[in-house]
């Protein structure tokens, strides 16, 4: 038996409704910490984001790219490597080595901490070592030799211990 014209209009619309309220009734995804517009806010729309933030997003976009010291690029980083590609990328020209970018950074209290400020490590007892803000006291660096970029919690021992000092790029 052939189905009926009149019958097939209303099941495909019936299910074409089904289908939009089911989707009128999700959830859109929460913001990760980048797009945030302060640690733990969530961003107001249209969304704006800073300099800071776009780095972020760009270092973050670099997890599992292999560390290579003296490294700028996707095929391999070094810490303040990581932070200059990750920040030109974004838009703002940064200095190279880790002491220059210590020197051009306003300082930044750890409670006012943003997306894309630059955290600064002692390491083997000299401030040798930096990474980016994510927010939600996690943070993207290139480690050392051997290791992958990745994403650490500024609540790890190591890290806790280590941070000496943050800073915005101005």
């Amino acid at each position: 038996m052939i189905a009926q014209p009149a019958h097939i209009i209303r099941v495909f619309s019936l299910a074409i409704t089904v289908l939009a309220l089911a989707a009128c009734g999700s959830n859109p995804p929460a913001p990760s910490p980048v797009e945030r517009g302060s640690v733990g806010q969530p961003a107001s729309s249209p969304v704006r984001t800073t300099a800071g933030q776009r780095a972020a997003a760009f270092a973050l976009d670099q997890v599992g790219a292999p560390y290579r010291y003296g490294g700028t690029s996707p095929s391999g980083f070094d810490c303040s490597g990581l932070v200059q590609y990750s920040y030109r990328q974004a838009g703002l020209k940064v200095p190279r080595t880790t002491g220059q970018l210590w020197s051009a950074v306003s300082p930044v209290g750890r409670s006012e901490l943003r997306a894309g400020d630059l955290l600064f490590f002692r390491v083997e007892g000299k401030m040798s070592h930096v990474g980016l803000y994510l927010g939600e006291r996690r943070f993207v660096h290139a480690p050392q030799s051997g290791r992958k970029v990745s994403v650490e919690s500024l609540d790890a021992p190591f890290y806790r211990a280590a941070l000496i000092r943050a800073g915005r790029p101005y």
